[in-house]
């Protein structure tokens, strides 16, 4: 059948039309081989707009189409619906991207117009190539795998919990809560963390449909959305898990001390230990690295310490009674169906030795955000006293914003959180220590959040020093007498244009949030792409910000951006949903535009399969040809052009489509 196609230019209000002459561009289209209608419109993606479309393939026997308006990435699925609706197979459709790549990077509306028309002409060229394809649909394995459990990851496991279907909820520590374990109040309504985070943990932990596997890492994924296969590392805890009854009385007769990690490293724990006093799970584990037993057993010592197991008879001092340890367990792998995954991972904060000049690891008294958050928390190994490493009160305390943030040197980006914790902060200072002056070090104050601004000029009223300006320099270097044994702040107030120095007892650093240092990996291992600030990219940041360029994969909470708790739950609950939906679906359908192999040409090279970044190729021992796997490839086309034998086409993409297309620009 003789092509037969219409042509329809988008003005998309004046995002188009003010540089490109969109009337022209039809009339130049009106003139091209094989075009039966060409026309423009304001806005073609509206529904009058696709009801032209429509139309059109119904009235005039269209059989192919041409939309030139803004990124196909945006509506190339409307205008594919489009045609569907009206009976025309959606891959017999084309999309000329006339915003992005022209009239927004062009000034000149002449040069912009002619451009306009040469991207028509090509999609024209091209069009008339195309094929129709069939969409192919697989079925939806309903349990999910969620990574991470800090609040992001509680939250969406619990929401699909709650629905009756089955989730797998990774976590890399001992017990699932996160960075908000951490936390004594959260801004702006001071609301105890413990308090709202605690009852959603308890309940991951009882929930009969959540398999909570602590103290573990997935280490590898195959298979493709609705169907994936993942391997997860149990590893070794040294605790049976059914015996345990978390009494602690094994951390009781540890006589090994290092420092807490939960505390920052301020307080300390034993080798044997309960991660938190509320962790979930709520039973012990043992540190290999630091445990006298284990260490001494890798090195061929039959019996060392073990008080924890035995006792100590002779003191009557029973060891576990409920003969839970276990120093023979070993590394677990296990493997898991599941149909979607959602990725929480969370955040580190940055830090701040690589900033010299602030003093942090090498001046007393100089914490970070973390450190203070539990200084401050009653479980905190001051038991929410604040106190200096000498264990008096500050007298004075310096908070310096923007640590890491906002800082060609380090991090371009804002953290989000930084102003607002800076700000609870100086509250929980002035609660708990009235007397002791608080001066806050600030670029700018972004208070963008419902109550924010409103807690900000709370802490106006409450007597807090705000000091506009990024501190240079903390020393302990003095040079008057009200100076001797403090801290001293150096920094320029751009308020009153002077410098200043500021003697304090405490500095608190608000450092930024940053990637967590096994980013990478976790993206190599799910085939995800990061940002060049090294958090996890979104499928668009505006019309997707949850979903990832590989179906099935969805990215919530600090491991796609910085952002609040609020923002945080919303995300998880937003891809919970759309996790759900595809399950409601039972089916997800697959792409049809992918790569096949013609198996006569194939020599088995394998050069595709190390080059596909989607692992959608593999191996036929039998046979010695490489393979397509339909429901994996995302038709990028790397194998095509990697292939030597040329025995590896691309549906949608041929050559001869791609030839078409630059025939019609150049024309």
């Amino acid at each position: 059948m003789a092509p037969k196609i219409g042509v329809y230019i988008c003005h998309c209000g004046s995002n188009i039309a003010g540089i490109v002459d969109c009337s022209k561009v039809s009339d130049f289209a009106r003139a091209l081989p094989n075009v039966a209608v060409a026309r423009d419109y304001k806005y073609m993606c509206s529904d009058p707009g696709q009801n032209l479309i429509k139309d059109d393939i119904k009235k005039l026997g269209l059989n192919r189409v041409v939309v030139a308006s803004c990124s196909p990435r945006m509506h190339e699925p409307t205008f594919r619906r489009a045609c569907q609706d009206a009976g025309l197979n959606q891959y017999l459709f084309e999309m000329a991207n006339i915003r992005e790549q022209c009239s927004w990077v062009h000034t000149d509306k002449e040069m912009a117009t002619e451009k306009a028309k040469a991207l028509v002409a090509a999609a024209v060229k091209r069009v008339a190539l195309h094929e129709p394809l069939e969409t192919k649909e697989v079925s939806m394995n309903a349990n999910t795998l969620v990574i991470g459990g800090g609040v992001a990851g509680i939250q969406a496991a619990l929401e699909i919990a709650d629905s009756g279907h089955k989730v797998y909820l990774l976590e890399k520590d001992a017990s699932i809560g996160g960075h908000m374990a951490m936390f004594d109040k959260t801004f702006p309504t001071l609301d105890c963390a413990a308090c709202i985070l605690t009852p959603k943990m308890t309940t991951v932990g009882q929930h009969r449909n959540i398999e909570l596997l602590a103290n573990s890492e997935i280490t590898e994924l195959s298979g493709y959305v609705g169907n994936f296969k993942a391997k997860i590392k149990k590893k070794a805890r040294y605790i049976d898990m059914v015996k345990c009854t978390g009494c602690g009385r094994c951390s009781e007769l540890c006589p090994t001390s290092i420092p807490n990690e939960f505390d920052c490293g301020l307080g300390k724990r034993k080798a044997i230990y309960i991660p938190s006093p509320y962790a979930v799970p709520n039973k012990a584990i043992i540190d290999a690295k630091n445990c006298r037993h284990l260490k001494g057993k890798a090195e061929g010592k039959a019996d060392v310490c073990r008080l924890c197991q035995k006792g100590i008879p002779n003191r009557n001092q029973p060891g576990c009674e409920a003969e839970a340890i276990d120093f023979n367990q070993q590394d677990e792998i296990v493997e898991i169906e599941i149909g979607n995954i959602i990725v929480a991972t969370g955040f580190q904060q940055f830090d701040p030795t690589k900033i010299y000049q602030l003093g942090y690891g090498r001046l007393n008294n100089v914490f970070t955000g973390l450190e203070f958050e539990r200084l401050t928390n009653a479980s905190g190994p001051t038991n929410g006293k604040v106190l200096l490493k000498d264990g008096s009160e500050p007298k004075a305390v310096a908070i310096l914003h923007c640590i890491g943030s906002r800082d060609t040197n380090y991090h371009k980006y804002c953290s989000r959180v930084c102003c607002m914790y800076s700000l609870k902060f100086a509250h929980l200072l002035r609660e708990k220590l009235p007397d002791t002056a608080v001066y806050q070090l600030y670029i700018d104050m972004r208070c963008a959040g419902s109550g924010y601004e409103e807690f900000y000029e709370r802490l106006q009223e409450e007597g807090v020093n705000f000091i506009r300006g990024k501190a240079g320099e903390v020393t302990d270097l003095t040079e008057t007498p009200e100076e001797k044994g403090k801290l001293v702040v150096m920094v320029e107030d751009t308020l009153v244009r002077r410098k200043r120095r500021l003697p304090v007892d405490m500095v608190i650093l608000s450092c930024a949030l940053e990637p967590r240092p096994d980013t990478e990996q976790l993206a190599r291992i799910l085939t995800l792409s990061r940002k060049a600030d090294g958090f996890l990219l979104e499928k668009h940041p505006k019309l997707d910000p949850v979903a990832t360029t590989t179906d099935g994969i969805y990215i919530v909470g600090a491991c796609q951006s910085p952002k609040d708790i609020p923002d945080t739950v919303a995300q998880a609950s937003a891809a919970a949903a759309r996790v759900l939906a595809l399950i409601s679906k039972g089916k997800v359908e697959i792409e049809a535009a992918i790569a096949y192999i013609d198996e006569d040409k194939c020599a088995g090279c394998k050069i595709c399969i190390d080059m596909c970044p989607y692992k959608a190729i593999s191996f036929d021992e039998v046979k010695k040809v490489c393979r397509v796997n339909e429901a994996l490839c995302k038709g990028c086309g790397t194998c095509v052009a990697a292939c030597p034998a040329g025995a590896i086409k691309g549906r949608h993409f041929t050559t001869e489509e791609i030839m078409a297309e630059i025939e019609g620009v150049m024309a």
